[in-house]
């Protein structure tokens, strides 16, 4: 009986540093740059892949990303993607989540179908996995939407939407800059809208041309593409819409410890300025996480404005 115990209490012993040593899966957007992008025959690079390495690091456990990829276009659900990423175990966390109360609500469907993913095999893109329940990690960086002037509105001071009167504004059909200036004063720069569709027409392309004088988008959208076209024409209004997300990791709600856990490091990292020197190294424009934590009713608040 004694010599069964000291072999189970042995075997348990050597379970734990194995169970420690676990690959942590974070789940990436391939091309979300500066975020996170993943090309063939390149080297994984960008804010979310310095910050995953250092977070594995942290944990003591090797660095597993499974890259999937997030289409631009009206039918795309993040939350449903991310969901459906984690509960078919593809991932434990998915890096670079916008953190809004809808977005992390009890979906209203059980299922959902999983985006292309790295290794997704034919049966993958057809079947539907059962959905869980998200929870958020504390944030790592705040996300807001920045007005970007075309060449012909260069030198013109924004400091409220409704400086844009009087330009040719281009958006992009349901995105949320498409809900700010359709309904910003009751709908006084619509006749000055034009609207793009979203993955087909070239938003920054466009406004590059001159074809449009400003746009309202994701400031690392921008901080992309000025990367990408260092000669470009456009260029940053310095204005922020008042109205942002916070952006952190997402898992399931029956995985509380490895939420807390993330936290934990997440928490070292920013004390010791790590995350703002990731977002330099990757040429995101960084900027701290800021109250609310998790945004509220996000089109709510933009109407009543």
């Amino acid at each position: 009986m004694r010599g069964r115990l000291v072999l189970a209490l042995m075997l348990a012993a050597l379970a734990a540093p194995a169970c420690a040593a676990d690959p942590l899966g974070i789940c990436l957007d391939e091309n979300r740059p500066p975020l996170s992008v993943h090309h063939k025959g390149k080297p994984d690079a960008g804010f979310d892949v310095l910050l995953a390495q250092a977070i594995a690091e942290r944990m003591g456990r090797p660095l597993k990303v499974q890259w999937f990829e997030s289409k631009l276009d009206e039918d795309s659900s993040p939350q449903l993607e991310a969901n459906a990423l984690l509960s078919d175990g593809r991932c434990s966390v998915v890096g670079g989540y916008a953190l809004t109360t809808d977005s992390l609500v009890k979906p209203g469907m059980k299922t959902a179908r999983l985006p292309d993913f790295a290794g997704a095999t034919r049966e993958d893109r057809r079947r539907r996995v059962a959905l869980g329940v998200l929870a958020p990690s504390q944030p790592y960086v705040y996300s807001p939407m920045t007005v970007v002037l075309g060449p012909k509105a260069q030198g013109r001071k924004i400091n409220d939407i409704g400086d844009l009167a009087g330009l040719r504004l281009a958006i992009e059909s349901g995105s949320l800059g498409d809900a700010i200036l359709m309904t910003f004063d009751k709908g006084r720069l619509i006749d000055n809208i034009t609207h793009l569709v979203p993955g087909r027409d070239d938003l920054l392309g466009a406004l590059n041309r001159g074809d449009h004088d400003a746009t309202l988008i994701d400031l690392a959208r921008f901080d992309a593409y000025r990367a990408a076209h260092p000669d470009t024409a456009i260029t940053a209004s310095g204005y922020y819409y008042p109205i942002g997300a916070n952006r952190g990791y997402v898992g399931l709600a029956s995985e509380p410890a490895l939420i807390e856990a993330v936290n934990k490091a997440l928490a070292e990292l920013a004390a010791e300025g790590k995350i703002a020197e990731f977002g330099k190294q990757a040429g995101l424009t960084y900027l701290p996480p800021r109250e609310p934590a998790i945004l509220g009713d996000v089109w709510m608040t933009i109407i009543q404005r």
